[in-house]
C-alpha cells in the first residue's frame, strides 16, 4: 500500500456525491469533524473515523472514486434494464437471449401477487458458466480450488480442468440413477471439495440442490427432506472438526427413519469415505440404498451434456430459520441469481485474476453458495475451502493459512473477528500476513471495536474492509464499501450496491427522508433476489412484501446518518423497546464490548414492569478477568456513556461462553429463555457449537 507520508484529505468533497442520489438526501456537505486515517498511514481508533483509501489502492481498484461509483449507480437505478442487460451480455455465456423484456416485478401485494423475473426466456447454466467458459478461456490449469483439510499439512488442489472432469463425472452418476431436471438433491456434507462439486454436478444438469449444514441435527435434517423430497442424499461417513469426530452419516440414517414415517423415502444415499476420520468397516450401512462414492463416481466418464435451462428455472432451495420453527425454503433461480453474484463478488473485493480468496464460511449457509462456490468461480477465482475451525490447533491456524496459500481476499464473520481478537494479537502478529490487501465482514453488523481490530492488527491498517449486508433471501451483496471507492466508518455497511434501493420508513410503512433510522426496505427487485418460498408462496408475500406493501422488507433495523451511511442496527425483533425508547441490541452490545476486559456480548430484551421491556446482557470477559461488582458497574457506565442512561444494561449475566450455532451465530432464541427463566422451554439445543454452555449459563443466572 501507499506508505508516503501525505496531508489528510478534506473529507467533505469526497462525499459529495451523496447530496444528489435521491436514496441518499441528507447531503454530506459538512463532515470535516470526522478525523480521517489513510489506509497504510495510521491506526483507525476514535469513533468518529473516516478510514480513505490510499491513493496506490483507489487507483487500481475497479471503482476508484465516489464519482464513478455514482455514475454507475445512478444508471443501474434510472434503467435496470440496460445496465443488468449490458453485464448478463457481456459477462456470461447464453445459449439463448432473453426477451424484450429484462425483468418483470410486482413487489405491491395490493395489486396481485408477487412476482420478480429477471432475463426470463433466457436460457444458460451456471455450471457452463463457472466451468468450461473458464477453461475454455485459457484457465485450465489455473487452480480453482486449494482444499486445507482439518490437520494441518493435510491439502489438496483442483485446476479448473480437474473440477470440471469432477463435476462430470458426479453429474453423469447423477442422471444414471434417474435425477432429473427439477429433481431436490440433499447435500450434508463437510467442506470437502466435494461440496462444490456436487453443488455444480447438480447445476449442470438442472437438477435444484439443498445443500443442508453438516452441523445441524437428524430431525433438522429430516424437516428439509421430507419438504423437499429429493432423490438421493449425498453425506460422507464422519468428519474431524478440530479434535472431535461427527458421525455424519448415522444423523443422515436417523433422520432417513424419521423421514419414512412421514411417508417421504429417500431411493440412494452417496457416502463420500472420509477414512481420515472413520473407516468403512466401522461406517453403519443398509444395502441397497447407501453406495460409496469412491466405488461409483470415478468410473463415469469426465464429460457431460449441460443441460440448459431457462433463467428462472430453480438453481437451489436453501433452508433457512422462521420465527415459527418451521424452516422456510428459499428458492432461488438461475439466471438473475448467476449475474448478481459474479457482479458483487467482483466489485465488492475489487477482484483482480492474481487474487487468491478465502470465505470462511459453509457451504451450508448462502455466503457459502454466493461467496465460496458461485460468485467467485464465475469469475475464474482461485479459492481456498477449509474444512477444520478456525482455533484448531491453535488461535493462530487462520493466519497460517493465509501466508501457506498467499490469501489476498479474506471475508469471514464479526463473531470469528471478536473470539480471534479474545485471544490476543500475538496469534496474529506471528504470521506475515502480507499478501492480504482486502478483508471482508458478513452475517451480522460488526461493532466498531472488533472493526477497528480487524483494520488495524489483522490488515495492518492497509486492507479496506468489505462489511456486507445482505440475507439469505437477497442472493448477493446489498449494501456494501467498494474497497477503493469511498472512505469507511468503522461498523458501516456504507452505501448500497448497483441496482439496490434500499429505503428506510417509520411504522406506518413511510419512507423517512436523511438521518434517521426505522425499518429497513428495499423498493424495485433485483436480480438476485428470491423468487419465493418453496411450495408456500403466501408464506413469501406475508413475510416479506406485507408489512410494508410496496417494498421488500428486510427484517432488520436501520439508521442513516447525516453523510447518507447506513448503520445495521440488528433484526426488528432484535430491537428492545425500553420506556418508549428503541433500542437496538446490536448498539448495546457494541458499547459493551468497547470495554476493554469484554470479549463478547449478546443483549436480550426481557419483561420489565416499569418500563415494559429491560435490557438483558449475557457478558464473555477477556481471558483472566475475573467478575466483580467493580466491573459489573464499570460496563454499565460504558454503556451510559456511548449511548445513554435509558440503554442501561438492567441485568449483566456472566457468560464464560455463549450458545452458537457451528457457523458461529448466537442462538438469542435460548438466551432470552434464560432470561426469563423460561427455562422449560430452551428447545432443540443439539446444533449448538458446545450445547454445555446452556447448562453454565444457567449455573451463573442469579451470580
Amino acid at each position: 500500500m501507499d506508505s508516503s507520508p501525505r496531508k489528510i484529505l478534506k473529507t467533505s468533497h469526497h462525499l459529495r456525491h451523496v447530496e444528489s442520489m435521491k436514496i441518499l438526501p441528507s447531503g454530506a456537505g459538512n463532515i470535516s469533524r470526522l478525523n480521517a486515517v489513510i489506509l497504510g498511514e495510521s491506526l483507525a481508533s476514535e469513533e468518529n473515523d473516516l478510514v480513505f483509501p490510499s491513493e496506490k489502492f483507489s487507483g487500481q481498484a475497479l471503482v476508484s472514486s465516489p464519482e464513478k461509483y455514482l455514475e454507475m449507480y445512478k444508471r443501474s437505478i434510472e434503467d435496470p434494464a440496460g445496465f443488468w442487460s449490458d453485464i448478463a451480455s457481456s459477462e456470461f455465456y447464453w445459449k439463448e437471449k432473453w426477451g424484450q423484456q429484462v425483468f418483470s416485478e410486482n413487489l405491491d401485494v395490493r395489486k396481485g401477487n408477487i412476482k420478480i423475473e429477471w432475463f426470463k426466456g433466457g436460457v444458460t447454466n451456471i455450471c457452463y458458466n463457472c466451468l468450461d467458459k473458464n477453461v475454455e478461456a485459457g484457465l485450465g490449469d489455473k487452480i480453482a480450488l486449494y482444499w486445507e483439510g482439518n490437520e494441518p499439512g493435510c491439502d489438496g488442489t483442483l485446476t479448473y480442468t480437474q473440477l470440471l472432469q469432477k463435476v462430470c463425472q458426479l453429474a453423469n452418476y447423477l442422471k444414471d440413477i434417474g435425477v432429473k431436471k427439477g429433481d431436490a438433491v440433499v447435500i450434508y456434507l463437510p467442506m470437502f471439495m466435494e461440496l462444490p462439486i456436487a453443488m455444480l454436478a447438480c447445476a449442470r444438469i438442472g437438477a435444484v440442490h439443498s445443500v443442508v449444514f453438516a452441523g445441524f441435527s437428524a430431525e433438522s435434517l429430516a424437516q428439509r427432506i421430507v419438504d423437499c423430497k429429493p432423490k438421493v442424499v449425498i453425506t460422507c461417513n464422519a468428519v474431524k472438526r478440530g479434535s472431535k469426530v461427527i458421525h455424519l452419516k448415522d444423523i443422515v440414517d436417523a433422520a432417513l427413519i424419521e423421514a419414512a414415517r412421514n411417508n417421504v423415502s429417500v431411493d440412494v444415499s452417496l457416502t463420500y469415505e472420509n477414512h481420515s476420520a472413520m473407516n468403512r468397516e466401522s461406517t453403519n450401512w443398509k444395502d441397497g440404498r447407501d453406495i460409496w462414492w469412491q466405488d461409483v463416481v470415478p468410473k463415469y466418464p469426465t464429460t457431460c451434456e449441460v443441460e440448459w435451462v431457462d433463467s428462472e428455472d430453480p438453481l437451489f432451495l436453501l433452508y433457512t430459520s422462521g420465527s415459527t420453527g418451521k424452516p422456510k425454503g428459499v428458492l432461488h433461480t438461475t439466471g438473475g441469481y448467476m449475474v448478481y453474484t459474479a457482479t458483487t463478488f467482483k466489485y465488492a473485493f475489487d477482484y483482480k485474476p492474481s487474487d487468491v480468496y478465502w470465505c470462511t464460511a459453509d457451504c451450508g449457509w448462502i455466503t457459502g453458495h454466493s461467496y465460496v462456490t458461485y460468485g467467485p468461480l464465475l469469475n475464474g477465482a482461485s479459492v481456498v475451502l477449509y474444512e477444520g475451525v478456525p482455533n484448531y490447533p491453535d488461535s493462530g491456524r487462520c493466519w497460517d493459512i493465509v501466508d501457506k496459500y498467499k490469501v489476498t481476499i479474506f471475508y469471514t464473520a464479526p463473531t470469528l473477528v471478536r473470539s480471534l481478537m479474545r485471544d490476543g494479537d500475538e496469534y496474529v502478529t506471528r504470521y506475515s500476513r502480507k499478501s492480504l490487501r482486502v478483508l471482508g465482514s458478513v452475517g451480522e453488523p460488526i461493532n466498531p471495536s472488533a472493526w477497528r481490530w480487524f483494520f488495524n492488527v489483522v490488515g495492518d491498517s492497509r486492507c479496506p474492509i468489505s462489511d456486507t449486508w445482505w440475507q439469505t433471501e437477497t442472493g448477493g451483496f446489498m449494501i456494501t464499501p467498494l474497497p477503493g471507492a469511498w472512505p469507511q466508518k468503522p461498523g458501516s455497511a456504507t452505501f448500497p450496491f448497483f441496482g439496490v434501493q434500499p429505503v428506510i420508513v417509520d411504522e406506518k410503512g413511510v419512507e423517512i427522508e436523511g438521518e434517521c433510522n426505522g425499518y429497513l426496505c428495499v423498493k424495485s427487485s433485483w436480480p438476485g433476489a428470491f423468487r419465493t418460498l418453496y411450495g408456500d408462496h403466501e408464506r413469501y408475500e406475508t413475510t416479506y412484501f406485507k408489512p410494508f406493501p410496496g417494498y421488500y422488507f428486510s427484517g432488520d433495523g436501520c439508521s442513516r446518518d447525516k453523510d447518507g451511511y447506513h448503520w445495521l442496527t440488528g433484526r426488528v425483533d432484535d430491537v428492545i423497546n425500553v420506556s418508549g425508547h428503541r433500542i437496538g441490541t446490536a448498539e448495546v452490545e457494541s458499547a459493551l464490548v468497547s470495554h476493554p476486559q469484554c470479549a463478547e456480548a449478546a443483549v436480550v430484551g426481557v419483561e420489565h414492569e416499569v418500563k415494559g421491556q429491560g435490557i438483558y446482557a449475557f457478558v464473555t470477559l477477556v481471558d483472566g478477568v475475573d467478575y466483580s461488582e467493580e466491573l459489573r458497574k464499570s460496563l454499565i457506565l460504558a454503556v451510559r456513556s456511548q449511548i445513554g442512561a435509558f440503554a442501561a444494561p438492567d441485568k449483566i449475566h456472566w457468560a464464560p461462553g455463549l450458545p452458537k450455532t457451528r457457523s458461529g451465530k448466537i442462538m438469542r432464541r435460548i438466551l432470552r429463555k434464560i432470561a426469563a427463566r423460561q427455562l422449560d422451554e430452551l428447545g432443540d439445543t443439539s446444533t449448538l457449537a458446545d450445547p454445555n454452555v446452556v447448562e453454565q449459563l444457567i449455573e451463573l443466572a442469579d451470580r
